[in-house]
Parts: C-alpha cells; sequence; structure tokens
C-alpha cells in the first residue's frame, strides 16, 4: 500500500480515510489514478480536486453512506458504484447491526484487495448475465445453525460467510483447523487466486509450465479434499508448500501460493513508501540486511524481491516477540515454494506486457 497525505496540509492519511483529521478536508481514493485526493466541495453530492491544475468532479461512491468505502468516481458517471463496490452481488441485511459491522470490515479488506490487483494491471470485471468472465461477490449470513455457508470460489463468485469478519469467530476456526494465519484479507486474496487461475492459466501457454510445477489439476478435486481431511500430511510437507492446505490439490496449491504472492508485494509497498530498511549492528550477519529502494511492482526478478523480503521478516517476527505478540510472519519458504512464487509473478508480468 502506498503511503498518502492531504495535498491540503501534508497531513498523513489512511487507506480508508473519507476526510483529513487534520484539515477536514474530504478525501477520497481515485481508483484510475490509484491516489488519494483532497476535495472541495462544489455542493451536496460533486467534488473537486483542491488543486486548481485540474477541473475534474468526483461524488463519492453510494456505499460512503454506509462508511465503508471512500473511493470516487466521476461526477457524470451513471453508475452510483465504484469498481470494488460494483462487484458487489450480494451483502448481508443491514437491519441487523452485527451484520452492518462485519460487512464494513469485509469491505475494507476487499477494497484493500481490488487496490493490489489493480496495481498488478490484472483485470478486474463485473460479472453479469451478458458476461459470465467477471467476478462477483456473496457476503452472506447464516439463517440457522443448519444450513451453513461455505467460503468459497465457484465460475468467479467468491462467497464469504460473514462470521469470518467475527475476531472471536476467526481465530476459533484457526485453531481448529490448525492454521497458522487466517485473516479477512487472507480468504479474499486466497478466493481470488481461484478466480485468476481459471483467467491466466486455465487453457494458455502457462499451463504445462503450471503442471511441471504445482502438479495435475485434472487429479480428481473432491477426492483430493477428503484425503486432505481424513489424513495426515506427510512429515515434510514445508519442504514443498506454502501451508498445509496448499497440499491437498493443485489448485489449493496455487490460491495458497497467489495468496502468499499478494502479502509480499502489498507489505514491500508498504516498506518501500515508508522508507524502511534494515541495517544490523552485527556487521557480520549479512543476512539482516536489506535496503528497500524500489517499488515492488515496478521489479521484474522475484529474487530481488524474495531477497529483501526476508529480512524485513526475520526483523518484524523479533519485533512481535519483543511485544509478547505471535510472530508476524509465520512462514518458512523453501526453495519449491520460491519456484512457485516466481511463477506466479512472471504470470502477472506477462499479463502485463500485453495489456
Amino acid at each position: 500500500m502506498k503511503l498518502y497525505s492531504c495535498s491540503n496540509c501534508n497531513s498523513s492519511l489512511y487507506f480508508e480515510n473519507s476526510m483529513c483529521l487534520h484539515c477536514k478536508h474530504p478525501v477520497g481514493f481515485e481508483s484510475k489514478q490509484l491516489s488519494m485526493l483532497t476535495l472541495v466541495t462544489n455542493n451536496t453530492n460533486s467534488y473537486t480536486f483542491s488543486e486548481v491544475k485540474t477541473k475534474a468532479s468526483y461524488k463519492y461512491c453510494l456505499n460512503k453512506q454506509h462508511e465503508n468505502c471512500n473511493w470516487l468516481i466521476p461526477a457524470e458517471s451513471s453508475s452510483d458504484y465504484c469498481v470494488a463496490c460494483d462487484l458487489n452481488r450480494t451483502i448481508p441485511p443491514l437491519n441487523i447491526e452485527a451484520n452492518r459491522l462485519r460487512w464494513n470490515e469485509i469491505e475494507i479488506a476487499k477494497h484493500r484487495l481490488i487496490y493490489s490487483l489493480l496495481r498488478l494491471h490484472l483485470p478486474i470485471e463485473k460479472k453479469t448475465d451478458e458476461n459470465d468472465a467477471g467476478v462477483a461477490f456473496d457476503f452472506l449470513a447464516e439463517l440457522s445453525a443448519e444450513e451453513k455457508i461455505m467460503t468459497g470460489h465457484d465460475n468467479g463468485v467468491i462467497t464469504l460467510n460473514i462470521n469470518e469478519a467475527d475476531d472471536a469467530e476467526r481465530a476459533r476456526h484457526k485453531l481448529d483447523l490448525g492454521e497458522k494465519y487466517r485473516t479477512l484479507l487472507g480468504h479474499f486474496r486466497h478466493e481470488i487466486g481461484h478466480y485468476y487461475w481459471d483467467l491466466l492459466i486455465r487453457n494458455t501457454k502457462f499451463i504445462n509450465e503450471f503442471r511441471t510445477i504445482f502438479g495435475d489439476e485434472t487429479s480428481d478435486y473432491a477426492e483430493a479434499l477428503n484425503n486432505y481431511y481424513h489424513s495426515d500430511p506427510a512429515p515434510d510437507w514445508q519442504n514443498k508448500f506454502i501451508s498445509v492446505y496448499a497440499t491437498s490439490h493443485p489448485w489449493e496449491d496455487w490460491a495458497e501460493s497467489w495468496a502468499h504472492y499478494m502479502h509480499i508485494m502489498d507489505t514491500l509497498e508498504t516498506a518501500y513508501f515508508f522508507g524502511i530498511g534494515l541495517n544490523s549492528i552485527e556487521p557480520a550477519n549479512d543476512s539482516i540486511h536489506t535496503e528497500i529502494t524500489k517499488d515492488p511492482y515496478t521489479i521484474a526478478d522475484f529474487s530481488i524481491l524474495f531477497d529483501m523480503w526476508v529480512p524485513l521478516t526475520f526483523a518484524v517476527n523479533n519485533l512481535n516477540r519483543s511485544m509478547g505478540h505471535a510472530d508476524f510472519y509465520p512462514f518458512v519458504i523453501s526453495e519449491t515454494v520460491v519456484k512457485k512464487l516466481s511463477f506466479i509473478h512472471n504470470v502477472c508480468k506477462a499479463k502485463r506486457s500485453v495489456q
């Protein structure tokens, strides 16, 4: 995530801000420029960029009324929703306060997902009756204990059980499933990975290389998941996979690796814009040194990104331990996993080059 500031008073802004807390100017995110704009009010529904060099006029996404979106769209647009909110097909009933609070948390994570996809220059299209190849989000609440909502992906439709926005519920699932990491943003990145497998790998020039690296995805998926849930993973699974769930099937290996790739890119971008680097006072230990001096989205060689990533995560893990918290980054990346992440990086790079 980039570091943003108010162009009126230069105060720092969070990505989710709709007002500068220092000078009280309205602010909003403009997705085509990937920039936070400081605005002046034209009327109750229209805003202009505060700098006089542009005459562009904007309106907020309609979901600003729910205080879970600060994205802008052109004032003359026929759509009332931004590129992120327009992908919503179903939201939970908002007359229930718990649903509203959970949906707000979901939208915060989803907007960060869409930001990263825009930075990767990946296609983001709304699923409609005319465009079945697009993506849609269904955020569903369980109506009874018997009717369970399963988070997952099916032909571009990403379903999320809104209970995942409840910290206690998510922590319980994390413990029950023996997971090291479970967040809303992680869910989104995993499920969108399935969507982009269909878009970027299936029936493309990359399919054979994918099978060489990840395995044959034509193996029975249901049987593979059944085996996964009824047997113990191989004791050396960390030598080949980023997570234990990735061992279940090549599709899940791809989705878990895809999510991890997005974690790396977004975190390194944040570190870059904050000017974070490491220079250990122990001169003999060269492994605790990194200079993040280039936007990761502009780096073609994944090995350069990985060399930045490892010392950064080691340092942050130690900071977390100093505060008595669990590791920020509870993963071990083997050479095989690096190869998988590098493949994903090259696929995204190739997609960007043909646009």
